[in-house]
């Protein structure tokens, strides 16, 4: 029998009145580290426990709370891992039981996440009661503590299938690891599957669907749901495809015999029809033969060799007749041609052939056409056909063996009043409306979108132009756009900084129109955040915000984190009337109320209501990344021979910067080098910035000052104001002109960038490295057609096709998927067109780029998921070939 240390005093004083009464005597050393064994004269029984403490987990930071009750019951304490635990940590009860008279007592304690996670025993944190009672104690049962996770990757996604009628199905799933284990259900077309109702399912075999005789029915997208207490998971989605091969019936009765002598006999390919992509019958549908074994004759000639004069002579006349009606045709379709393209030459084209996907999207030229001519919406303006324009480079070509997409769906079928020509296998002309001029390239500047963000250097007697010139920029007050909206949408855009707003088609009603704006916010009380959480990006207002939309606009704020969703877990933020914030959601939630989709450079945002906006951070390790530019900047003090030094350590977003850019611009200052990224982690180490190289018997610096060093926390969370460290040089002698040094900037155990100054500090011989920004910088405001990359006509198509579930899986999941749309797709669901909205969040992601190849190539992977079918000779491809392309005009 054992005590906790602390009890042996209370037990003392419980039992002293029997003690005093010699009806019993306490065994055990001096210290009362020990229970009596019985006490003869005290009535009752060993403690009985109503309530035993049961096993639980930890979910996230929050404690648990483990509960015994006894009867009857002096004291209860919970002992750990063989460890008492401390009496101040125990909360007890006392009541009695109104039935038997007895005293039931209750006690609970805390287990929090570190005790759990200190624990390093063989076996799993666990704890148990210990119930005393005047005639010895009792335990409960051991209660195992385990923190709760689940992992965000499936061991196995399940595979798309294509099997044959009748055939078995096995879709493997094995779920993330994860405490407790998951649990798993399968979705069909975003359905739960119920293998209770359907005899032909089974999901009890280690997580695997199993369809043991696949149906026509079976057609769909599968998909592995795995949950736990702690989230829900879901893995990518499976097609699987049930075809049915063709099959023949039997041969139809022979025909009569005809004048030729022969008769024929046909048979169908209907027993079963091919479906879903199966094999058509093999064979010939019909065979003919000599119905008279040869003996079929005419004046003693076979009736081939008969040719009567009567059939030469109509034969000729209807040759020649032909011809002259052919050339009659031809001259007839030239003047008609002439005279409406005479007619309808002042106006511009108003569709895009649809062979611009099933050709490949590539750089063109717009050509420009009078204001009001809205692609696609104005039906009675006719195109111009004598407008072309050429495409330059490689093209996705659509396979030609692969005419299922097309015809499912009016997505590809060819546009019969406008020509294209191909001039060779990579050049196509087609004719187009409504912009001025586009080119699809990358645009470089404040937010560089190669896949690194890295800066290429510049020589010293050679920079490229970069940075703007600062007279140029925006002024701080500045960073604000307006425009008015119709019906047709538009681009709002702030220049230079990276924020914009897509305001989609139809999202405005028809015959209103409304003032949007778009403001960052760097004047009002801000958003502070609590705990460990910091400021990844600008703080953005649109409005007004008493209006609502019918289609979700699309929101674009830049940020500067490293994005990884196991080190940061970042929430989107908006600000209430009284000026509070709340939290809307974060990046990895699934919800239905908003979309968030975080890009390398920004975090792209769909909202159906206008207001104020952030985007915060919380770091979930050390190895969380920040990304700072590193800018220098300098110019001449009062005193000629002195000159300042200004490095900057900002968040890498281009509003930041351009904040930068305007208050050097103020003070005279000088961009002396190409901005640098430095890789800021979160493992709470300093930041040193350092002079280094300075020339010597030419300049020199003030002892002890060629280094600074900012702490972590500054760096970290440095929202408001630009941080940067000053030094002060000293040339001896006004003949010095040059200065040469090299800037080192550098976080302890963390990551290094050096800046490389050679500049000129007289007026006349600085060299100017100018800043270009995005191509939209003076055009911060798009109204119409012209916003939007994707042709009106080509988007029509597209969600008309994509909008229709398809047994092939060629929905607007599938359209998500190809475009790196894989999580949160029931926000998608609950729209009123799905393929609308990801083309939205297409439009918002490629804003700059335009990169109408990728769209154009995704659509052609989806139009190639159906069987293969090898069985088509190489004649049979040529003449397929020939066939699309005389059908798109080619």
């Amino acid at each position: 029998m054992e005590t906790p240390p602390f009890f042996g005093l209370a037990l003392v004083l419980l039992l002293l009145p029997d003690l005093l009464a010699g009806t019993g005597a306490l065994r055990g050393n001096d210290n009362g580290e020990t229970l009596p064994e019985s006490i003869p004269s005290a009535p009752g029984t060993l403690p009985h426990f109503l309530q035993e403490p049961d096993d639980a987990y930890i979910i996230k930071s929050n404690p648990i709370v483990l509960r015994c009750r006894a009867v009857p019951a002096m004291q209860i304490f919970f002992k750990c891992n063989g460890e008492w635990v401390h009496q101040n940590e125990h909360v007890s009860e006392e009541s009695m039981d109104e039935s038997t008279g007895l005293k039931v007592r209750e006690a609970y304690i805390n287990v929090t996440r570190q005790q759990v996670e200190d624990f390093h025993g063989p076996e799993d944190y666990w704890c148990q009661c210990v119930a005393w009672s005047h005639l010895g104690t009792s335990k409960s049962r051991k209660a195992s503590v385990r923190i709760a996770y689940l992992r965000k990757n499936f061991e196995q996604d399940p595979q798309g299938r294509e099997v044959p009628i009748e055939g078995m199905i096995v879709l493997h799933c094995r779920p993330p690891e994860g405490v407790p284990a998951a649990e798993v259900e399968w979705l069909k077309n975003e359905e739960p599957v119920d293998a209770e109702q359907d005899a032909n399912i089974d999901t009890r075999a280690d997580h695997n669907l199993i369809i043991r005789q696949a149906r026509l029915s079976d057609s769909g997208n599968y998909t592995c749901m795995a949950a736990n207490i702690v989230a829900k998971r879901r893995s990518l989605s499976a097609t699987v495809v049930v075809y049915v091969d063709g099959g023949w019936e039997v041969w139809s009765e022979w025909s009569v015999c005809s004048p030729e002598c022969e008769h024929m006999r046909i048979r169908e390919c209907s027993a079963p029809p091919p479906r879903n992509g199966g094999k058509f019958c093999e064979g010939p549908s019909q065979e003919s033969e000599n119905c008279t074994e040869g003996l079929c004759i005419q004046d003693k000639k076979p009736l081939h060799e008969i040719k009567p004069q009567n059939i030469e002579n109509a034969t000729d006349i209807a040759l020649y007749s032909g011809l002259g009606a052919a050339v009659i045709a031809v001259a007839v379709i030239v003047v008609g041609v002439t005279l409406y393209r005479r007619s309808q030459s002042e106006y511009g084209v108003d569709v895009i052939d649809s062979s611009a996907l099933t050709g490949g999207f590539q750089t063109f030229n717009f050509k420009t056409v009078r204001q009001g001519n809205s692609l696609l919406l104005n039906s009675s303006m006719q195109p111009d056909l004598t407008v072309s324009r050429t495409y330059s480079g490689p093209i996705c070509l659509q396979d030609p063996i692969d005419k299922e997409l097309m015809t499912e769906s009016s997505l590809f079928n060819p546009l019969t009043d406008i020509k294209v020509k191909v001039q060779s296998s990579f050049m196509v002309s087609l004719g187009v409306t409504e912009r001025s001029e586009y080119h699809g390239k990358t645009h470089s500047g404040t937010f560089p979108h190669d896949s690194n963000r890295t800066f290429h250097p510049i020589h010293a007697k050679n920079k490229a132009a970069y940075i703007q010139n600062l007279s140029s920029l925006s002024k701080r007050s500045e960073m604000r756009a307006t425009g008015i909206f119709g019906h047709l949408g538009g681009r709002l855009g702030i220049p230079n900084t990276g924020v914009s707003l897509l305001i989609p088609h139809g999202a405005i009603p028809e015959e209103a129109s409304w003032e949007i704006y778009l403001a960052i916010n760097q004047d009002e009380a801000s958003l502070q955040p609590e705990g460990s959480e910091v400021l990844l990006g600008p703080q953005v207002t649109c409005g007004p915000p008493d209006v609502t939309v019918s289609t979700p606009f699309a929101l674009t704020i830049p940020h500067c984190a490293e994005a990884n969703s196991e080190h940061w877990n970042v929430h989107l933020k908006k600000k209430k009337l009284q000026g509070k914030w709340e939290e809307v959601m974060s990046v990895e939630e699934e919800t239905t109320s908003c979309y968030c989709l975080l890009d390398p450079y920004a975090c792209h945002i769909l909202l159906d209501s206008f207001g104020t906006y952030a985007l915060t951070g919380e770091p979930l390790s050390d190895c969380s990344v920040k990304e700072l530019k590193v800018a220098v900047f300098g110019c001449m003090s009062c005193n000629s021979l002195d000159y300042s030094l200004r490095v900057y350590c900002i968040d890498n977003t281009p509003c930041a910067f351009q904040e930068v850019i305007s208050d050097e611009r103020h003070q005279g200052g000088q961009l002396l080098e190409e901005p640098k990224l430095l890789h800021f982690k979160g493992n709470t180490f300093s930041l040193q910035i350092s002079v280094l190289d300075i020339p010597p018997f030419l300049w020199r610096i003030k002892p002890f000052t060629a280094c600074q060093e900012v702490p972590f926390s500054r760096v970290w969370r440095n929202n408001q104001q630009p941080l940067h460290c000053a030094f002060s040089l000293e040339r001896y002698t006004p003949a010095t002109t040059q200065l040469s040094c090299k800037i080192c900037v550098r976080q302890v155990k963390g990551h290094e960038q050096i800046l490389q100054i050679q500049t000129s500090i007289l007026e006349n011989e600085k060299e100017t490295i100018t800043f270009f920004a995005h191509d939209d910088s003076n055009f911060p405001a798009q109204m119409g057609p012209q916003a939007f990359k994707i042709p009106y006509s080509i988007r029509q198509r597209i969600c008309a096709t994509f909008d229709t579930p398809s047994a092939k899986g060629k929905d607007w999941q599938m359209l998500a998927q190809k475009n790196s749309i894989n999580r949160n797709l029931s926000y998608f669901a609950t729209q009123r067109s799905p393929s609308a909205v990801i083309l939205d969040l297409w439009e918002a992601r490629h804003q700059h780029d335009g990169d109408l190849d990728s769209l154009a190539c995704a659509l052609e992977e989806i139009g190639r998921t159906q069987p293969k079918n090898s069985n088509l000779t190489e004649t049979q491809i040529e003449e397929s070939n020939f066939s699309y392309s005389r059908q798109n005009g080619l």
